[in-house]
């Protein structure tokens, strides 16, 4: 069974980082891609990141390319979302999810979920 859990949440001020953590394990196919996604109350699930499991490609949305980054540590089975330049707009619950397919922001793709991390931004 795949499990996926997020870590590293948590309140921080404008203007600072966090780095998010998406332990993976459970896969019974090769090469998973792995994205991190956010959602707003109300609001839909945003892409964010993906890292392709086959050659580490990586996609970014233009709304957080130079601010987000993405990698993965296999020997952990981690994947990490670095997140710089913090602002209130960041705040929402960031979920990891894996995909059996190259990397996509449609949130169809994934077929395993997280159970999500808060990160609330203050101002």
């Amino acid at each position: 069974e795949v499990h996926l859990v997020e870590s590293g949440g948590g309140l921080v001020q404008a203007g600072g980082s966090l780095r998010l953590s998406c332990a993976a394990s459970g896969f019974t196919f090769d090469d998973p891609s792995i994205g991190w996604f956010r959602q707003l109350p109300g609001k839909e699930r945003e892409g964010l990141a993906c890292i392709s499991g086959s050659d580490g490609s990586t996609i970014y949305p233009d709304s957080v390319k130079g601010r987000f980054s993405i990698s993965s540590d296999n020997a952990k089975n981690t994947v990490y979302l670095q997140m710089n330049s913090l602002k209130p707009e960041d705040t929402a619950i960031y979920y990891c999810a894996a995909s059996r397919i190259a990397c996509t922001r449609l949130t169809g793709a994934y077929s395993y979920w997280g159970q999500g991390t808060q990160v609330t931004v203050s101002s």
